[in-house]
């Protein structure tokens, strides 16, 4: 298998960390769909990564669905319950992390204008979101893993979350507001294969 993916993308280091924590074998190819000559664009039409492309030629992108694809191939450990509600839950704190990033990255693009077009109104909509979502999380968080008492896909995208606010908008200040997610992101960033995947600084 084949993934593509730049160093920076939080929603690639979540698969990246999957495959990892799964052992699974997977060429890293380092492409950002913000390069001129990036490949992306033929590979997902939305220009986006990850992309993962499997030995038989199939091509599978967003990242919510590689990492359905990655628990389909049954290889333990598994990040996702297999159905019902727990896996709705799992999901559903999958998506507020990935809102997050959503965020995150459009704020930090408004960063990257130029001063005088620069809104920062546009700037603290986003980051209101994100407190809202990080409020959320934290009330939700009660013991070592968000559900249950093992680490699921849930626990790995908000570990990337916190850690992608570190890298583009170190300004927030989360952990002086979020002490549990402050404790939660101290244990589970001294995983392998959260130190393996970290972004360059």
């Amino acid at each position: 298998m084949k993934l593509t993916a730049s160093l920076t993308s939080p929603y690639a280091r979540k698969i990246r960390i999957l495959l990892a924590e799964k052992q699974i074998p997977c060429e890293l190819v380092v492409d950002s769909p913000w390069e001129t000559a990036t490949s992306v664009p033929a590979l997902n039409p939305l220009g986006k990564v990850p992309v993962l492309e499997t030995d038989d030629g199939e091509a599978f992108f967003d990242s919510p669905v590689i990492a359905g694809f990655l628990e389909a191939l049954d290889i333990p450990p598994h990040f996702i319950p297999q159905a019902g509600m727990p896996a709705v839950r799992v999901r559903q704190t999958e998506a507020l992390a990935d809102g997050i990033l959503d965020a995150a990255v459009l704020a930090y693009l408004e960063t990257l204008r130029p001063a005088e077009a620069r809104l920062q109104s546009s700037i603290d909509r986003q980051h209101d979101k994100i407190n809202r979502a990080l409020a959320r999380l934290e009330s939700q968080l009660t013991g070592e893993f968000f559900h249950d008492d093992r680490i699921s896909l849930a626990d790995v995208a908000v570990g990337c979350a916190l850690e992608y606010l570190d890298l583009r908008a170190p300004g927030l200040d989360w952990r002086a507001h979020y002490p549990r997610l402050k404790a939660f992101l101290a244990q589970i960033g001294e995983r392998d294969s959260f130190v393996s995947t970290r972004p360059p600084a």
